[in-house]
């Protein structure tokens, strides 16, 4: 799943693997899980996490690493959150290579960046990173940072963009229907 902050991927996300049966990998949730649990790792992301950063390419690979190879083995995942970078696809993709898995489609929930203040800035308490000055800076990161995905799976010819301003069950039945443009053949 790709998108900005706001997009719905979560979501999404979490309702694809339900629908497939397969692992929901969302590295957000798993680096709040570590943070509240204060892990070293939860220690040493928290104020990175806090600033609306990106969690640096090495940490956000160890995390997933063996999660993916696992997933792999029963079935298959659905990234949420990772990749984030032009490095973490690589790795992703390399990941997938040692799992002997296959990125069927990568999903680009597209949403203007209007909506997605105001959906952001709607979600109020509910995360620890949703202050209006963090949200904006989180939507420079992906400007900046994770943007460029898109033209990089474009590239490679598995990219579906959807209009994220649907309503949920819209763009889940949207994200369904695209997707058998790259289901396998098998």
């Amino acid at each position: 799943m790709l998108g900005a902050p706001g997009s719905g991927k979560g979501t999404q996300a979490r309702r694809l693997g339900e629908h497939f049966e397969v692992a929901h990998l969302s590295t957000g949730e798993m680096l709040r899980a570590e943070i509240a649990a204060g892990t070293p790792l939860g220690r040493e992301v928290k104020d990175i996490v806090a600033a609306g950063d990106l969690v640096p390419d090495d940490i956000v690979e160890r995390l997933v690493h063996d999660r993916v190879l696992e997933a792999s083995r029963h079935g298959g995942y659905v990234l949420d959150g990772f990749p984030r970078t032009i490095h973490q696809a690589v790795a992703a993709y390399d990941i997938a290579k040692e799992a002997d898995a296959t990125v069927h489609a990568v999903v680009h929930l597209y949403v203007p960046e209007d909506e997605l203040l105001t959906r952001l800035l709607g979600r109020g308490e509910a995360r620890l990173d949703d202050d209006a000055l963090t949200i904006r800076h989180r939507l420079e990161v992906y400007h900046e940072r994770t943007e460029p995905l898109i033209n990089y799976y474009e590239g490679r010819g598995v990219l579906a963009t959807i209009d994220g301003r649907q309503q949920v069950d819209d763009v889940f039945t949207t994200i369904l229907e695209r997707l058998r443009e790259y289901a396998p053949a098998d």
